[in-house]
């Protein structure tokens, strides 16, 4: 007996892996950054305790990041669904928080479109040679992400006021993040490239 299902109906299996607790997570970090945008918002660059709350919803959300990874490779609970929506998600969540820096005249828009242009492209270009191979995430794109990570960190902290060094130190550090975010984006197409020769010279 056929145990196909039929169009647009899911059966336990295919449930069952979307609910999983990677994807859970997942969706949960999706979930925060309308609520990590509401908390800066509100809080209008005062600084103050939505300020504070902005951040525990940032940093929460980037330990899901880690923490959903972890537990999918662990585990074996590798899902399609998993493999498009974390970066997404990831994406979501950075770049929401560095529009909104800029748009609250805290960052300079420059870096936030550069950085943009850069993590959005690369998201594409990995859609469009998926056919051909997948890109695994080299040292330099990881580096990229801590520095990332850690600019956005030190830009959030509502300390402007009592400690006027962490925007400076924020800056030469999202500077740097800058700066190999563009180097490792030109490195991700060059293999691109490499990466469909190779698969159109085996055809």
């Amino acid at each position: 007996m056929s145990t196909a299902q039929p169009p647009g109906q899911e059966g336990p299996a295919q449930r069952s892996q979307l609910w999983n607790l990677p994807n859970v997570l997942t969706m949960f970090r999706i979930v925060l950054v309308p609520v990590f945008v509401w908390l800066m918002l509100a809080d209008d660059s005062r600084q103050g305790l939505l300020r504070w709350l902005a951040l525990a919803a940032f940093a929460v959300a980037m330990y899901t990041d880690q923490l959903d990874g972890q537990i999918a490779r662990r585990r074996n609970l590798v899902t399609d669904f998993g493999k498009i929506a974390d970066p997404i998600a990831d994406k979501l969540l950075t770049g929401a928080a560095l529009v909104l820096l800029s748009v609250l005249g805290e960052l300079p828009w420059w870096i936030t479109i550069v950085i943009l242009v850069r993590e959005w492209g690369i998201t594409a270009l990995r859609f469009v040679v998926i056919r051909y191979g997948v890109m695994p995430a080299s040292s330099g794109g990881k580096l990229k992400t801590v520095l990332q990570t850690v600019a956005l960190v030190l830009f959030l902290l509502p300390l402007r006021y009592v400690a006027p060094a962490v925007p400076v130190v924020a800056l030469v550090v999202m500077l740097a993040a800058a700066a190999v975010t563009v180097v490792t984006g030109v490195d991700y197409v060059v293999k691109a490239a490499r990466l469909r020769a190779e698969a159109m010279r085996a055809r």
